[in-house]
């Protein structure tokens, strides 16, 4: 059922923000209003033109360029060309579904998340680097797939839950290949205070 993993892992970040991260964390409100509106939106739909769109992921394509306004400008050009690296790839996968599915060896969402997922990491060093590439990168995938199927008369509706579920396993494998990459750091001062404490209690 599309939507599952988007609903699922939505609600599971919305439960961190609100009852387990500490509370002088400064983005902690807004990630969890982000996180709500998403949810809230996703059931709706409106028309812009030719284009049938789904509210949750134009607010998600928005609140990217927000987080994006706020960097330095070089950093912002580097973040678009990368966004639009994501973009091709969401593009071109979904062109090969059409004209050859068999390649399609297990379930496209995952498919998709594993290799933006790779993309990222090559592309970004930081997880707010990585979850804003993947989010524009993969709104205008949906805007520019939507634009070109259009051409040929087949409707699409962008930002449909099949592009939500492909962006919450991105997110997902993300956020616990940051935790992998930052384990040794915590390990490393976890066992450092015990080694502290040895040498004191000696």
């Amino acid at each position: 059922m599309e939507g599952v993993i988007f609903y699922w892992s939505c609600w599971a970040f919305w439960i961190y923000l609100t009852f387990i991260l500490e509370k002088q964390n400064p983005y902690r409100v807004k990630l969890a209003a982000i996180v709500l509106i998403a949810l809230i939106l996703s059931n709706f739909q409106f028309k812009i033109g030719e284009f049938e769109v789904q509210a949750s992921g134009l607010f998600i394509l928005g609140i990217s360029y927000l987080f994006l306004s706020q960097e330095k400008r070089g950093a912002i050009i580097y973040y678009f060309i990368c966004s639009f690296i994501v973009s091709i790839a969401y593009v071109t996968f979904h062109l090969f579904e059409i004209f050859d599915p068999i390649w399609i060896i297990f379930k496209k969402e995952w498919m998709m998340g594993i290799g933006l997922w790779y993309l990222a990491i090559l592309l970004q060093q930081t997880l707010k680097g990585r979850l804003i590439i993947i989010f524009a990168g993969a709104m205008q995938g949906e805007i520019l797939f939507a634009y070109i199927l259009n051409k040929f008369q087949f409707p699409y509706l962008i930002g449909a839950f099949s592009s939500l579920d492909v962006c919450s396993i991105t997110a997902m494998l993300l956020v616990g290949w940051s935790a992998l990459e930052n384990a040794g750091s915590i390990l490393q001062n976890h066992f450092h205070f015990f080694e502290k404490g040895k040498q004191k209690s000696s």
